[in-house]
């Protein structure tokens, strides 16, 4: 069975490579990602991972896994900034409070889609200026959404998390196994 990663995100590359695996094929779905008027954060995450698997049938013998994660302040969905002042604001926003970050899954196959979320709590430290400026030097912040990676210089801002580091990554990994299995791909294969 072909595992195809349903997205051009490096990261979620390096966490799949944790399971031990490595994508047959990538291909990045190309849809709007725009919230619908009043959508929640925890359903706008779960319909953008639908979608993307939607957007990419799979052929016979394959599998697609696509994710999507959201960073959600409240009913506020963070996305990814359209610019500095933009992920200035979002981590001014998020300086000193506890904020949810939403990493959902969807499997894809011939025979349907299996799909799960993964909801951490995470706490953000109350940022200088001067760290909001250096940290916003450093180009970390593009493409990501609320404005910041814990994997990067972000991580140092990050005191406290309950939940999957791996989700706030873009990937929860025990999650991830677990649909893959579900969807029935060999993760876990005998020794000959």
């Amino acid at each position: 069975m072909r595992l195809i990663l349903g997205s051009g995100s490096p990261r979620r590359r390096e966490l799949l490579g944790q399971l031990g695996l490595i994508p047959d094929d990538i291909r990045a779905a190309d849809i709007d990602e725009t919230p619908a008027k009043g959508e929640l954060p925890r359903p706008y995450c779960m319909r953008m991972a639908v979608e993307k698997a939607q957007a990419l049938p799979p052929a016979p013998g394959e599998l697609v896994l696509t994710a999507d994660t959201t960073v959600a302040l409240g009913r506020r969905i963070l996305g990814k900034p359209e610019g500095r002042a933009e992920a200035g604001a979002f981590l001014r926003a998020l300086s000193g409070r506890r904020h949810r970050v939403i990493t959902a899954l969807a499997v894809r196959s011939e025979a349907g889609i299996w799909q799960r979320d993964v909801v951490t709590a995470v706490k953000m430290k109350r940022l200088s200026e001067s760290e909001l400026f250096a940290y916003l030097e450093t180009g970390d912040w593009e493409g990501k959404a609320g404005a910041y990676a814990i994997q990067g210089p972000a991580g140092a801002f990050i005191p406290w998390i309950s939940g999957s580091y791996s989700a706030v990554m873009g990937l929860p990994l025990a999650e991830t196994a677990q649909l893959l299995v579900a969807a029935g791909y060999p993760l876990y294969r005998s020794p000959a």
